[in-house]
């Protein structure tokens, strides 16, 4: 076999644990020799289509056992999988097909209309349904005529596996290049850093297409020999009923899916003894929503990366989880990172900085856009995160914002994570999301936009009042909003730009807690 990429993957694990369960969904299951039969036989399928090595296949469809299936034969091929946001809309959809120029989409029934506008039809695409019985050939059909013989098709550690593309919030959506190279060094930095075994079960809930679920979750298990179950998306009931009816081991969610569950019924008496790993990323965690998982035996481990570093860069383990606390850890052991000026000059211990992340799991940039690639991929090698972030005497990371969230108002920065970290104390508090806001004296203050927890109640003045001594006075918010939940993405991360494009533009009334304060109180 000369194929050292993704695509080896089903063959290679067949041939060690050929009977062992891959993947379960909807209570079926496909063993390790069935994810490379079908494989095998859906890339001869798609070779008969016109697809080749640099050819690219879109999928846009809830997590599923067929995404794998499809990503891991046009892997074979020396393709390239392209997969989809769902919660896009046509639009913006057909803007990353445009961009992308598959030879084929392969799409699932509940998206049938998204496939249908005129945004999408008129792109011409070849088609492929999942399930639906309509015109387009059904990937049931593809299986079928598909040869067995194996697919011997080289692809390197250098070529592209796949094009993720980011949220957009900068603009349009960049398309992510990460090669097989970049997946194989980020489940090494992974299993360094997490004692994963062959009989892992992994609970995949968080959607696929974004790199944390597939990257973090899914390939380390997939490479362990452990289980998958996947579920086409999110339910904290039904987690629940997982965790406890199939022994889950391995957990993947960001700060409102961890949430969701301790709102869930029967999450008091719910047995999570099975656990041995539960992760997050994204975003940091809450303090307080950490002490509540500590307090059911589990330790949260939360990593810091972003889908340009596949997407790990540095991991707080275990041991180190409640001494620091709020800290997103040190580099993984194949990566580096570091805390620069806008010079790109290093910072002292605890200055503020932009993370700069460098390793063979970081992307060699965007898809046919040099200009962006030539922005955020600086010499030699290192990638421009865009976050901000302090380095500790120890060489923790401890995430402080993102660079273009900053709020400068009267000449002070106030970084809204550190703010939303000190409104999460209020116990009232579910979420919290703090945004600049135009004000004639100070240029920006802040506004605190939060949800509360079912049965509680919170005003602007008690939520003021808590954080009044826990933080500065100039970084208290100026107004505090108060909606029923918070605007969320596919992979259930807290955006904001809704919540800017709503209450960020509307200058706040001017009160006790607005602006810096006279005596410069320290962070």
């Amino acid at each position: 076999m000369h194929d050292m990429g993704l695509g080896s993957w089903p063959t290679r694990r067949a041939r060690m644990t050929p009977d062992a369960v891959a993947l379960t969904q909807h209570g079926q299951d496909w063993t390790f020799r069935e994810v490379e039969e079908r494989a095998t036989r859906l890339a001869h399928a798609l070779r008969d289509r016109g697809v080749g090595p640099g050819d690219r296949v879109a999928y846009l469809g809830l997590n599923s056992v067929h995404f794998v299936a499809v990503m891991f034969a046009v892997a074979k091929l020396g393709a390239i999988t392209v997969p989809l946001n769902t919660r896009l809309a046509p639009p913006e959809t057909a803007f990353i097909l445009r961009d992308a120029g598959p030879r084929i989409l392969v799409w699932d029934a509940p998206f049938a209309s998204v496939v249908a506008s005129a945004d999408v039809a008129d792109l011409g695409l070849d088609l492929v349904a999942v399930h639906d019985d309509g015109p387009a050939p059904r990937l049931a059909e593809l299986y079928a005529a598909g040869s067995t013989e194996p697919v011997d098709e080289p692809a390197g550690l250098d070529d592209v596996f796949m094009i993720q593309y980011t949220s957009g919030t900068s603009g349009r959506p960049k398309g992510v290049l990460l090669t097989h190279g970049n997946i194989h060094w980020n489940v090494y930095n992974l299993l360094v850093d997490l004692d994963l075994t062959s009989a892992e079960v992994a609970l995949v809930t968080a959607p696929l297409f974004h790199t944390a679920a597939l990257n973090q979750l899914f390939f380390p298990t997939f490479l362990k020999g452990g289980r998958s179950l996947v579920e086409e998306k999110w339910n904290p009931a039904r987690a629940l009923e997982l965790i406890e009816s199939e022994r889950v081991t391995f957990l993947f969610g960001v700060t409102s899916m961890y949430l969701s569950l301790m709102q869930a019924p029967g999450w008091a008496e719910a047995d999570l003894s099975s656990i041995n790993v539960t992760m997050s990323g994204g975003a940091p965690i809450p303090e307080s929503l950490l002490r509540a998982w500590l307090d059911r035996g589990q330790m949260i481990v939360q990593g810091y990366g972003l889908t340009e570093a596949s997407p790990g860069l540095t991991m707080l383990r275990k041991a180190e989880g409640v001494a620091k606390v709020g800290s997103a850890g040190t580099p993984c052991f194949f990566a580096d990172v570091r805390v620069v000026s806008p010079l790109l000059e290093d910072v002292g211990v605890g200055e503020p900085g932009e993370v700069l992340g460098q390793g063979p799991n970081v992307s060699p940039g965007y898809w046919q856009n040099e200009s962006a690639t030539a922005a955020a991929f600086v010499e030699p090698g290192w990638l421009r995160t865009g976050d901000l972030a302090r380095l500790d005497d120890d060489g923790f990371l401890t995430i402080v914002d993102r660079v273009k969230d900053m709020i400068i108002s009267g000449g002070e920065n106030i970084y809204p994570a550190e703010v939303e970290a000190a409104i999460h104390t209020h116990p009232a508090v579910a979420e919290a999301a703090v945004i600049g806001v135009p004000d004639v004296r100070w240029g920006e203050v802040g506004r605190a936009i939060v949800s509360v927890r079912e049965g509680a109640s919170l005003s602007e003045a008690e939520l003021l009042a808590h954080l009044d001594g826990r933080i500065a006075r100039y970084k208290i918010p100026a107004s505090v909003i108060v909606l029923a939940e918070l605007p969320h993405n596919a992979s259930g991360k807290l955006v904001k730009g809704p919540l800017r494009a709503a209450y960020g533009t509307t200058p706040s009334d001017a009160g006790p807690s607005t602006g810096p304060s006279t005596s410069k109180e320290p962070s």
